[in-house]
């Protein structure tokens, strides 16, 4: 029977014809499944059509409703074929060509009864075109017809000829209905499997967004904010000993203007593709964890020595995500140190093992109290400790599924120890630095 009561109530949600019209509608009016029924069907009706007249003309040679005969088979079989032309919605024009086409198998089965067999394919029809209940009301027309041509061309009563008629119509009407069903359970699941993917990229999107500002917010308090924070401290130290000390405070603002220097190449980096420019400049990991104890040495004018120990060798090179997050852990944790800890020595040491490595801050600073383990990377950091530095270093750390680990108590200075696995970072990549 065919594909699709759906145009009885015009076309789906995405505006093609309904399922289950093809030939009328094109390819996209129905499924694989629709089409090829639709074309057994049509298949069934011109063979059945031609099959009627062959009989007619075999039993009733030389009568005078002959030509009548003819005449209306090959008009029942152009009107079958103007039904594709005429689209697949019900619209006056195409009720109209159905009802003419009812009407011409009406008047051919009056005057030859075996064209009563052609009614199975315009069951297929008019379910697919009209509204349900009108469709159902030709159905019954149409097997009335078929029962009445049957007892005509019997010559006896015959109980099957009354029963079995009615038996065929209803089951077909039964398969397409079901089909129809199914077809419009399939619309909706398919329908709904749209809506959630296109919710679903539309969460992932807002929660990249999300997490590539959470991953610059870090970046810039790790290398912008502190460099702008110990500028302020110089530039506020020269202003103080302008007068009274001329050449110190000329040494403080070539400190400042050198600090400027890198973090104007640090916001060109974030311009240009968001690497740390100490990496960028060759060298390494190592290399960079040296310029950075370098530089915190020279900027903090006697007040802080940083020392670097690389210790072991790395059997492969480490991913450039492992070696951008642990150099920024190393810079926030240094800042951390010369802003808040007051310490006079601090080291970084970074150790290559077999399986991960590991970078270790520590200093001879005040300390501070313990933190919760289980604490959340962006949880407010305990009393006495300010910033958000180590929640950020937390954050680094546990994207690249490390762990961080805190020791520190008041008057004994800090170490913070990161732990990197490599065979999670090679198995399991993540987006470079994503917070």
């Amino acid at each position: 029977m065919g594909a699709g009561r759906a145009d009885a109530v015009g076309p789906d949600r995405a505006g093609a014809p309904a399922t289950g019209d093809p030939g009328a509608g094109g390819p996209a009016a129905g499924g694989p499944d629709a089409r090829w029924l639709a074309l057994l069907m049509h298949a069934a009706f011109f063979l059945l059509l031609g099959a009627s007249l062959a009989r007619f003309l075999m039993r009733h040679p030389g009568e005078t409703r002959t030509p009548w005969i003819i005449a209306l088979s090959a008009g029942l079989a152009g009107l079958y074929l103007l039904g594709p032309v005429l689209g697949s919605r019900p619209t006056p024009r195409r009720l109209t060509w159905l009802g003419v086409l009812v009407v011409v198998w009406m008047v051919l089965v009056v005057l030859a009864p075996s064209f009563a067999w052609c009614a199975v394919p315009l069951f297929y029809t008019g379910l697919r075109i009209l509204p349900p209940r009108a469709a159902l009301a030709l159905v019954a027309l149409l097997t009335v017809l078929v029962v009445a041509a049957q007892l005509r061309l019997a010559t006896g009563f015959d109980p099957n000829l009354v029963l079995a008629p009615p038996a065929v119509a209803a089951v077909a009407t039964a398969v397409f209905v079901h089909m129809q069903r199914q077809a419009a359970r399939q619309r909706e699941l398919i329908d709904d499997l749209l809506r959630t993917r296109r919710e679903l990229a539309a969460t992932e999107r807002r929660e990249g967004t999300l997490a590539e500002r959470q991953r610059l917010s870090m970046e810039i308090h790790d290398t912008l904010a502190q460099g702008l924070s110990s500028q302020q401290m110089l530039l506020q130290a020269a202003d103080r000993s302008w007068e009274s000390d001329p050449g110190t405070a000329r040494r403080h603002v070539l400190t400042a203007t050198g600090i400027a220097e890198r973090n104007l190449a640090e916001a060109r980096r974030f311009v240009h593709d968001l690497a740390p420019a100490d990496l960028a400049e060759g060298g390494g990991l190592e290399a960079a964890l040296r310029t950075l104890a370098d530089r915190e040495t020279a900027q903090a004018r006697g007040r802080l020595t940083v020392r670097c120990h690389v210790e072991g060798t790395p059997a492969t090179a480490l991913p450039d995500r492992v070696q951008s997050a642990l150099l920024r852990i190393a810079q926030g944790a240094l800042a951390n140190v010369s802003e808040h800890a007051a310490a006079t020595v601090a080291a970084l040491t970074l150790t290559h093992l077999d399986d991960r490595v590991v970078l270790d801050i520590a200093d001879n600073g005040r300390g501070f109290g313990p933190t919760r383990p289980d604490a959340r990377p962006d949880a407010r950091p305990p009393e006495g400790v300010r910033g958000h530095g180590l929640p950020a270093i937390r954050a680094r750390v546990q994207q690249l599924g490390g762990t961080l680990t805190v020791e520190s108590a008041p008057g004994e200075g800090t170490v913070l120890s990161a732990a990197v696995p490599l065979a999670h970072t090679a198995a399991a990549p993540v987006p470079e630095e994503h917070a």
